[in-house]
């Protein structure tokens, strides 16, 4: 419903009896470039957010699906099988975490004793796979809040140029009254309506899409500590062995 809203306010506008093709063959050279403008912005968003919406959903469905395998390598001591399974869910935000860990921890495995120097350089690997992934969910996300707070405005600007407009044509034309300025500020009002209309889908999505980076950040969070704390729990039985 949300890619849809800049198609229902042209219907809308049509149904309020605004000719579309007319006001655009009326509107001067700047009014149209805000116009042009604006439909870039709201292809630019759209595109952001069908993406996004792909790249989140694969992330969930996987991550519900490696959780589980994974807990059960662990469970049975099977490095080599959990690392297997991980690249397995390559869009899986989970996988790519625990991956960097449990390949780091591996790595540092010279001996059947497990020190703390492997534990912390399996930790460091864990907090820059979330950094990495972190950055790669929030990719494009914040371009939605730059068009989300400017679209108004690129739209306001073309209201203020198509009003600079219907008063030129009034002291060209030497007429004054509301009839003279009325279809000249109706057509410049349409740019206002149309950065709204590219707005608020963007503002509502970005929102959408930050709350889910913050709860897949908690989630990748949670996997890292008790990954760590798997590592300790496998470094006591070792020394204990």
């Amino acid at each position: 419903m949300l890619f849809n809203m800049q198609y229902t306010g042209f219907l809308l506008l049509q149904e309020v009896g605004f000719d579309v093709l007319t006001m655009w063959d009326q509107m001067g050279f700047l009014a149209k470039a805000v116009v042009v403008i604006l439909f870039i912005m709201s292809a630019w968003s759209i595109g952001v957010m069908i993406d996004r919406l792909i790249a989140f959903n694969a992330a969930k469905t996987q991550s519900r699906q490696f959780a589980p395998a994974v807990a059960g390598a662990l469970r049975e001591g099977k490095l080599d099988e959990a690392i297997k399974i991980a690249d397995r869910y390559k869009k899986s935000h989970l996988a790519k975490v625990v991956v960097a860990g449990l390949q780091e921890f591996k790595a540092h495995q010279l001996s059947s004793e497990i020190s703390g120097e492997t534990i912390e350089a399996s930790k460091r690997a864990l907090e820059r796979a979330e950094a990495i992934v972190g950055a790669e969910l929030k990719r494009g996300v914040s371009s939605l809040a730059t068009i989300g707070s400017t679209g108004p405005f690129v739209g306001l600007f073309g209201t203020v140029v198509g009003i600079v407009n219907a008063f030129k044509g009034i002291a060209s034309e030497k007429a004054a009254g509301l009839g003279a300025v009325a279809g000249g500020i109706s057509e410049a009002l349409v740019t206002t309506a149309l950065g709204l209309f590219v707005a608020i889908p963007a503002v509502m999505m970005f929102n959408y899409f930050t709350n889910k980076v913050e709860s897949f950040g908690i989630e990748m969070n949670n996997s890292s500590s008790e990954l760590l704390d798997y590592f300790i729990k496998r470094s006591q039985a070792s020394r204990r062995a």
